[in-house]
C-alpha cells in the first residue's frame, strides 16, 4: 500500500502474498511474479522444447498451488507439431489443459479457446525463447511493440528478445492481465523438498499413497506403488518411463542440494 507525498511517497504496509512463482538454483532465487491466478507455459513445435524444463515449471506451479496451462504453438508445422503433440500425451493424461495454437496466423477456434481461458485472470506467460510469448502479447495488447525476433536457424533456438518482466492489461476495465517474462535456459527447483517431489507430479502422486513405507523414495523400496505403476505402463493411469526418469534425476539433484 503506497501513500503519495508530493514528488515522493512512502510504503504504508505490505500485504501478504497468496502465492509466489519462482525458481531457485544453488546460488540465487529468481522470482517471476506473485498473486497469480494461473501460469501459461507456452512451448512450440519448433524449436523443440525441453521435456525436463516443462516438468520443472509445472512442479514449481504445483508447489505454489497455481493452476498451469500448456499451449503448444506452431500447429501449422504439421510434422514437428505431430511429434510434439505426441510427447505431450502424458501431460494430457494427467489432466493438464493442453491447447494447440498457431499464434502467427489469423485467430480461429483454437486460439480463441486460449484467449477465453485468460479472461478475468492474472496470468504469467512462461516459456523458452522462440516459443511465441512476444507474439502472443502483440496479439492481445495492440501497441505493446514487443520485439518478436526471428529464430536462429543455425542453433535451432530462439534469440532472447525479452529482458525484463512486464505487466500488460488486456482490457480497458483492467480485469485481465498478462505478465510477460524473459525466456530461461535453466529452471532450478532447489526450494523443493526431495521427499515431497512426487506430490507435485500428478502421475506419481496418484500412486504415492499406496506405497508400503510412509517415507518411500519411489526409487528402490519393496512394495512401492509408483514403481509398480511404472512397470505396468501399458495400462491406463500409469507412469511413463520418461516421466519417471525426470523424477529420479530431480530427486537426486534435490537430495544433493541439501548438503
Amino acid at each position: 500500500m503506497w501513500q503519495a507525498s508530493r514528488d515522493e511517497g512512502t510504503i504504508e504496509r505490505i500485504e501478504p502474498r497468496r502465492n509466489l512463482f519462482y525458481r531457485r538454483d544453488e546460488i540465487r532465487t529468481k522470482s517471476f511474479a506473485a498473486n497469480l491466478d494461473q501460469v501459461l507455459i507456452l512451448i512450440a513445435a519448433e524449436p523443440a522444447f525441453s521435456n525436463d524444463q516443462l516438468a520443472r515449471a509445472l512442479i514449481a506451479a504445483e508447489a505454489e498451488g497455481i493452476k498451469p496451462l500448456i499451449a503448444l504453438n506452431k500447429s501449422d508445422l504439421t510434422e514437428p507439431f505431430a511429434r510434439a503433440w505426441q510427447w505431450l500425451a502424458p501431460y494430457r493424461d494427467m489432466g493438464y489443459h493442453v491447447l494447440p495454437v498457431a499464434l502467427k496466423h489469423t485467430a480461429n477456434a483454437r486460439e480463441q479457446a486460449l484467449f477465453d481461458l485468460l479472461q478475468n485472470k492474472t496470468t504469467l506467460v512462461l516459456g523458452p525463447s522462440g516459443a511465441g510469448k512476444s507474439t502472443l502479447i502483440n496479439r492481445l495488447v495492440p501497441g505493446a511493440a514487443v520485439l518478436t525476433g526471428e529464430l536462429s536457424q543455425a542453433l535451432r533456438s530462439g534469440k532472447h528478445t525479452t529482458t525484463s518482466t512486464t505487466w500488460y492489461w488486456i482490457d480497458a476495465a483492467k480485469t485481465t492481465a498478462l505478465i510477460d517474462s524473459p525466456g530461461f535456459q535453466e529452471f532450478g527447483l532447489h526450494h523443493i523438498d526431495a521427499m515431497r517431489l512426487a506430490r507435485y507430479m500428478p502421475d506419481l502422486a496418484a500412486h504415492a499413497d499406496g506405497c508400503k513405507f510412509y517415507n518411500c523414495t519411489h526409487l528402490h523400496e519393496p512394495g512401492c506403488s509408483v514403481i509398480a505403476a511404472l512397470r505396468s505402463e501399458s495400462q491406463p493411469g500409469t507412469i511413463s518411463a520418461e516421466r519417471y526418469r525426470i523424477y529420479a534425476e530431480l530427486f537426486a539433484e534435490l537430495s544433493q542440494s541439501k548438503y
